[in-house]
């Protein structure tokens, strides 16, 4: 039987864009041609995989179809959730559809992610498919790149054949990351692999009343071509719990697939940062590169009220001390130690650091040193030009 993959779609995205009231959902944003939302799509394209089903929600169903279409994927289901009740009541109601039989083994997965080398990934799921029954699951972990506060963590004990999770651990703080991650801690990748009658069951066993409540909202749902709506007024009786809190951190039936693969989840700017360094040379156009007297910047890619720069200030070189009305920005470090002035505050940085500059803040760059300082840029905002920028002082003679 072939694993059917349900991918989760329903996100906001607000961590990217907590000053902007209208922005894109992370999944739906357009990296220069493509989204994360449809490289999910490309990785479920192997014969392993069954017709996908998406949950995600009525505000979001244009973009879902239109990435579909873009990646020839004509046959799929999606559950719309009529309201946010976190990612436990979502798993369930989309494994409950009828369309999925009871044996069939599912593979949840975030529409956000961007995961390399996905044929090792495959060949994992290929192997630990065996070993599914009506009461066990697999989570998928990534062995960390660092000790991160950004993601849960978990720690197994082997038995058998398998990597059984004897503990999680949500977010900690760094200094505990770095032992957990001693101790043979992996990242909790938030993908999920089991069947539709293990999910049931400890639903059952577990969380009882959001079993019912889910299975009142598929019941009652309306099915129009590809989309179940779900009962409205079933699925808001729902309690508001994600699926590690709601089942995995209770099932003693937890088993990892640990996987040393390239994997983000995109989740902050410095990580889309040098997702764009790592991939400069395919947005790199000479034409795209100004130079200053301080050294030079190149406009690597301009999204949707956003736009990644790349600058590279020359020893001794300084930035206008500067301030701006429409646009926030985050800096991550590549190369050099420059001094930054954010306010009335003076601080050094050093490589893969960040730095955030609120909108209305003043700010400069100065690099003291005798080598380049290279500083990736993303600007956020609904005005993204160069006239946005109120000099206070210039060593260059500039003038506002």
């Amino acid at each position: 039987m072939k694993i059917r993959p349900v991918i989760l779609c329903g996100g906001a995205g607000t961590r990217l864009w907590p000053n902007l009231k209208k922005h894109q959902a992370k999944q739906f944003i357009d990296f220069g041609g493509w989204t994360l939302f449809g490289k999910t799509l490309e990785r479920i394209k192997s014969s392993l995989f069954d017709y996908p089903v998406i949950s995600t929600n009525l505000k979001y169903v244009k973009n879902i179809k239109k990435i579909l279409n873009k990646h020839k994927i004509k046959k799929y289901k999606i559950i719309l959730e009529p309201s946010k009740k976190n990612t436990g009541p979502a798993i369930l109601s989309s494994g409950l559809i009828k369309e999925i039989p009871d044996k069939q083994p599912l593979i949840f997965l975030s529409a956000d992610h961007i995961i390399e080398k996905f044929n090792k990934f495959n060949l994992e799921i290929k192997k630990n498919a065996k070993y599914l029954n009506d009461n066990n699951m697999f989570i998928f972990g990534i062995k960390p790149s660092s000790p991160s506060d950004q993601y849960g963590y978990f720690v197994t004990k082997r038995k058998k054949n398998l990597n059984v999770v004897s503990r999680f651990i949500e977010k900690p703080r760094k200094k505990k990351a770095e032992v957990i991650i001693k101790n043979g801690g992996y990242w909790n990748s938030g993908i999920f692999f089991l069947r539709k009658d293990s999910l049931i069951n400890n639903f059952k066993k577990y969380q009882k009343n959001i079993y019912k409540k889910s299975l009142r909202a598929v019941i009652r749902s309306k099915h129009k071509k590809n989309i179940y709506f779900l009962n409205k007024k079933a699925f808001d009786k729902n309690t508001s719990r994600s699926f590690d809190y709601a089942i995995l951190e209770k099932t003693k039936n937890v088993n990892a697939i640990k996987l040393n693969i390239p994997w983000s989840d995109l989740g902050s700017w410095k990580e889309i940062l040098l997702m764009f360094y790592k991939n400069k040379k395919k947005y790199f156009n000479r034409k795209n590169i100004y130079h200053r007297p301080w050294g030079s910047y190149t406009n690597l890619y301009s999204g949707h009220n956003f736009l990644i720069k790349e600058l590279v200030v020359k020893p001794k070189g300084i930035l206008s001390l500067q301030k701006h009305f429409h646009r926030s920005e985050h800096w991550v470090v590549i190369q050099g130690q420059p001094q930054i002035t954010l306010n009335k505050k003076f601080f050094s940085k050093k490589a893969k650091e960040t730095i955030f500059i609120p909108k209305g803040a003043i700010h400069r760059i100065q690099n003291s040193g005798r080598k380049i300082v290279k500083i990736m840029e993303a600007q956020l905002g609904s005005i993204l030009k160069e006239t946005d920028i109120v000099r206070y002082e210039d060593i260059y003679g500039r003038a506002n």
